[in-house]
This record gives structure tokens, C-alpha cells and sequence, in this order.
């Protein structure tokens, strides 16, 4: 086994930490937001939330799939392992479920007029909120797939 193993895998889990936690916490902060109805409020965490997406999650999204690849090559494990094609195809529907929702912030420009969240913001909330379930859900079953590595 490859010396560097140690390293990967900690970057692996140190990722896959870091993109489910932050896919969280930045649902519920949204979600929170969101039920204020405060354009100002929604706005800034808004902002906030855009920035950690592009921060954590976008670094942890690169970083998933090089680590899991090189970890399944140094361990040996065939890359056409059911476990292991099951989990590429759950990470590409996350991440189907995650392109859509990133949207252009109509809080904050609702904010800077100081006019009321349009109903294109709805809309797109709706979209966010549901395709939030199916990600996640998505997310947990490869955590189980990546433990347990089920014969299939």
C-alpha cells in the first residue's frame, strides 16, 4: 500500500465531512432565513451561504472524487465494483440536485431596492427545497457505501 494512503484517505473523509456538514449547515441557516420573510435577513444569509458554497463545498466537490479514485486504485478495489459505480452515480445526481439551485441572488437585489422577494425568488426556492431531499439522501447513502462496501 502506498505510503501517501494515509493522506488521501484523510483527505477523503476530511472532505466528505466538510461538503455533508456544509450542505447542511447551510440548509438550515437558509431554511431559517427563508422563513423570516425579511428580504434584508434572507439577503445577507444569502450571501453568506453563496460564499460558503463556493469555499467548502466546491473545493470538497474536486476533491471527493480525486481522493475516492485514488483510494480505490491504491487499495486495489476495481473501479467497476458495484459499491463503487453506485457511488459516482449518487455523486453525479447530488451534484444534478446541487447545479440548479445555484442561482443569481434575487434576495439581495429585492434588498438593494428595497422592494419585496419576487416570485421568481419562490419558484427557485421551491426548486432548492426540493431537490435539497434527494441530495442528501443521496449523500448518506454513499457514507453507507463507502463503509460498508456491500457485495451487490
Amino acid at each position: 500500500m502506498s505510503t501517501w494512503y494515509p493522506v488521501i484517505k484523510w483527505l477523503h473523509i476530511v472532505s466528505s465531512t466538510v461538503l455533508f456538514g456544509t450542505g447542511a449547515g447551510i440548509a438550515f441557516f437558509f431554511l431559517r432565513a427563508h422563513r423570516t420573510q425579511n428580504v434584508a435577513i434572507i439577503a445577507a444569509v444569502s450571501r453568506e451561504v453563496v460564499l460558503a458554497d463556493m469555499v467548502f463545498t466546491a473545493s470538497a466537490v474536486v476533491l471527493q472524487p480525486a481522493t475516492g479514485i485514488a483510494l480505490a486504485v491504491t487499495v486495489g478495489y476495481p473501479l467497476s465494483s458495484p459499491w463503487l459505480v453506485l457511488s459516482m452515480l449518487l455523486y453525479g445526481l447530488v451534484g444534478c440536485c446541487w447545479v440548479p439551485v445555484v442561482w443569481r441572488d434575487l434576495a439581495m437585489e429585492a434588498a438593494a431596492k428595497g422592494s419585496a422577494l419576487p416570485a421568481e425568488y419562490r419558484r427557485y426556492y421551491r426548486w432548492w427545497f426540493g431537490l435539497g431531499w434527494p441530495a442528501f439522501v443521496g449523500v448518506l447513502v454513499i457514507f453507507y457505501l463507502m463503509v460498508a462496501k456491500p457485495r451487490m
